[in-house]
C-alpha cells in the first residue's frame, strides 16, 4: 500500500475515526484482541462499582461524547444537545470541553454548531460552560504568546460565538480585540478583522477598535491582502452587518433570559491568586469510592434537566402536529392537481458533503485508499466540491505533501470533469493570490506544478491564464509564478522546461512571454532570468535583439 512519507504533516485529532476494537479493561501486552473477545472480556470484569467497571464505563462515556460532539450538524444539533444531555456530564465535564475544543480546531467551519451545543449544556450545567471557557482563554494565550496564528484564529472565532450565545461576558470579546491589536502585526490584526466580523456584540467597545483598526488601515505598514480584510470589514459595517447574523435562526437554542453569562478575564492577575485552573486532571481516569451515588445523583438530575426539555419539545410536536392539520384542511379545499414542491435552500447535503470530503482526506494513509473512498462518495456533478476542497486542505498543512499531488493526478486521470474542476479551481486561486500568506502560495504551486509535470493538465488551460507582464501581475502572483516555475524546473530540467514554455503551444508562449509590445517581453525574460530560469528565455531573446 502506498504510503505517505512526509512525517511533517499531522492529522488532527477529531475522534472520527472507525474502533475496529474496543479495548478491553485487562492489560494485553500490545495482542490484538477481537471485538466479541473482548466483549466476553468486559462481561466478566468486575461488579459494578469496581475499578474495572468504572474504567469500561469511563471509556464507554468518553466515546459517546466524543462521537455525539463530532455528529452535531446545524441541522440535527436540536436532537444531539438531549442526547449529550443524558451522558454523566458531570463526571465527563473534562471529556466534552476536551472535545469541543478539539473538533472546532480541527473543523473550524462548524464553530457556530459547537457554540450551540456549548450553550446548551451552559444552560443547564454552568460549571461546564465555565470550564469550557477558561480551556479556551489559555488558548488563546498560549497561541497569542507563540505567534500560532492558525490557533489563535480558531479559538478567537470560538470566544466570538460564546460571546454571542450569551456564555461569555462582552468584556472577553473587547479584551481580545485589544489584545490583538496591542501590537498589531498581519496576523493578530487578520484574525482581529475575522473576530469583528462575527458580529456586534457591544457596539461601543467596538467603535474603539474600528478607530484602532483606521488608524492601522492609514499607516499602512501591514500587508496588502490585510488592507483588504479591514476594506471589507468596514463595508459590512456599514451595512449594519446585514448578511452577517451572531447566531443564526437554527442555532437560537435557548432564550437570552435562561442562558448563564460567566466573566472570565483574559489577564488574570498573578499576585491576587486568581490564575485560572483548566483542571487538566478531568480528563484523566481516577476511580472515584462513590461512584454508585454520582451515578445515581445524575440520574436524578438528568430526569430533572431532560424532563423540562422533553415538555418543550412535546409542546413543539403538538404545535406542528396542529399546524400540520390546519395545512392539509386548506390543502383540500385547493385542486387536486396542485402539486407542493419543496426546496432545501440551507445547503445542508453540501456541507454534509464537504465535511465527509474533509475527513476521508483527513483519514487516509495514502493517495490510493483518499481516491477509493471520494470516488464512492462523490456523485456526478459534484466533482468541482471535491477539487476545492482538496486545494484547500492543500493550502492550509503546515507544509506541502505529494500526497495531495498525487491525489489530484489520479483523479485527473479518471475523469475530465475533475481536470475541469483543478482549471475553475486555478483561476479563483491565482485572481486571489493576494489574500493568501506565503505558506499558501508554497503550497498551491508546487500543487500545480506537480500536475503540470505529469502532463495531468493541460498546459495551455493553467499557464494561459498567467501573463508574466507588469501590469497583470501583483507582487503575491509574482511569488507564486517564482515557486511554480523552479518547482517545475527541479522536476522536468531546464531543457524540457523551455521546450513546453517556447513549443508549439502559442496559448502558454504568448501568456509567459508577451510579444505585443518589447517592453512586455523585456519583463518577461528579466523575471525569469532573476528567479535562475535564465535559461527559458533564449528564444525570447532574439526576438528583442
Amino acid at each position: 500500500m502506498e504510503r505517505r512519507g512526509d512525517a511533517s504533516r499531522k492529522r488532527p485529532s477529531t475522534g472520527d475515526e472507525e474502533q475496529i476494537a474496543r479495548p478491553s479493561s485487562k492489560r494485553r501486552g500490545g495482542i490484538y484482541v477481537p471485538p466479541y473477545g473482548a466483549i466476553a472480556e468486559d462481561d466478566d470484569a468486575g461488579e459494578f462499582g469496581s475499578a474495572e467497571y468504572q474504567r469500561r464505563s469511563w471509556n464507554a462515556l468518553r466515546n459517546s461524547i466524543t462521537g455525539l460532539v463530532n455528529k452535531a450538524t446545524a441541522a440535527n444539533v436540536r436532537h444531539v444537545a438531549p442526547e449529550l444531555l443524558a451522558e454523566n456530564l458531570v463526571r465527563g465535564r473534562g471529556l466534552l470541553c476536551r472535545a469541543l475544543l478539539r473538533s472546532q480546531a480541527a473543523c473550524p467551519d462548524f464553530t457556530d454548531v459547537f457554540a450551540a451545543l456549548a450553550a446548551v449544556v451552559n444552560a443547564r450545567l454552568p460549571f461546564v460552560g465555565r470550564l469550557l471557557l477558561v480551556r479556551l482563554v489559555l488558548r488563546v494565550r498560549r497561541a497569542h504568546a507563540s505567534g500560532n496564528r492558525h490557533q489563535l484564529a480558531a479559538a478567537a472565532a470560538f470566544v466570538a460565538h460564546l460571546v454571542n450565545q450569551g456564555v461569555a461576558h462582552d468584556l472577553l470579546a473587547l479584551e481580545l480585540l485589544a489584545l490583538l491589536l496591542d501590537r498589531p502585526t498581519d496576523g493578530t490584526v487578520e484574525v482581529a478583522v475575522g473576530f469583528a466580523r462575527e458580529g456586534e456584540s457591544c457596539p461601543r467597545g467596538l467603535d474603539a477598535v474600528f478607530d484602532n483598526l483606521r488608524g492601522i488601515l492609514h499607516d499602512g505598514d501591514i500587508d496588502k491582502r490585510v488592507q483588504f480584510m479591514i476594506e471589507d470589514l468596514f463595508a459590512i459595517r456599514k451595512a449594519r452587518f446585514r448578511g452577517h447574523p451572531p447566531v443564526r435562526a437554527e442555532l437560537d437554542l435557548i432564550e437570552a433570559d435562561d442562558q448563564v453569562t460567566h466573566q472570565v478575564e483574559l489577564s488574570s492577575s498573578l499576585e491576587h491568586g486568581d490564575e485560572l485552573d483548566p483542571e487538566v486532571l478531568l480528563d484523566v481516569f481516577e476511580p472515584s469510592p462513590s461512584f454508585a451515588q454520582d451515578e445515581a445523583a445524575y440520574e436524578d438530575l438528568k430526569r430533572t434537566i431532560l424532563g423540562s426539555a422533553g415538555d418543550e419539545n412535546l409542546d413543539q410536536d403538538q404545535d406542528q402536529d396542529q399546524c400540520s392539520d390546519d395545512d392539509d384542511e386548506a390543502s383540500g379545499d385547493e385542486s387536486a392537481e396542485t402539486e407542493l414542491t419543496i426546496r432545501d435552500d440551507t445547503d445542508t447535503d453540501l456541507i454534509n458533503l464537504r465535511r465527509t470530503i474533509y475527513l476521508t482526506l483527513m483519514s487516509s494513509v495514502g493517495s490510493e485508499e483518499a481516491g477509493h473512498k471520494l470516488l464512492s462518495v462523490v456523485r456526478p456533478g459534484q466533482e468541482l466540491e471535491l477539487c476545492t476542497m482538496l486545494v484547500e486542505c492543500c493550502k492550509k498543512e503546515k507544509s506541502y505533501t505529494s500526497y495531495y499531488g498525487r491525489l489530484a493526478q489520479r483523479l485527473c486521470a479518471i475523469d475530465r470533469a475533475y481536470q475541469a474542476g483543478f482549471e475553475a479551481c486555478f483561476a479563483g486561486q491565482y485572481s486571489a493570490a493576494h489574500r493568501m500568506a506565503t505558506d499558501e502560495l508554497r503550497a498551491l504551486a508546487r500543487l500545480y506544478a506537480h500536475l503540470l509535470a505529469a502532463d495531468a493538465l493541460p498546459w495551455h488551460a493553467i499557464l494561459g491564464r498567467v501573463r508574466v507582464t507588469e501590469d497583470d501581475t501583483t507582487s503575491s502572483s509574482r511569488i507564486f509564478i517564482k515557486m511554480l516555475f523552479q518547482d517545475l524546473a527541479e522536476q522536468l530540467g531546464i531543457r524540457a522546461l523551455s521546450n513546453k514554455m517556447n513549443g508549439e503551444d502559442t496559448a502558454v508562449r504568448d501568456a509567459l512571454f508577451p510579444r505585443d509590445c518589447a517592453k512586455n517581453t523585456r519583463f518577461a525574460i528579466n523575471f525569469f532570468t532573476a528567479i535562475g530560469l535564465g535559461g527559458v528565455t533564449e528564444a525570447a531573446r532574439k526576438l528583442i535583439v
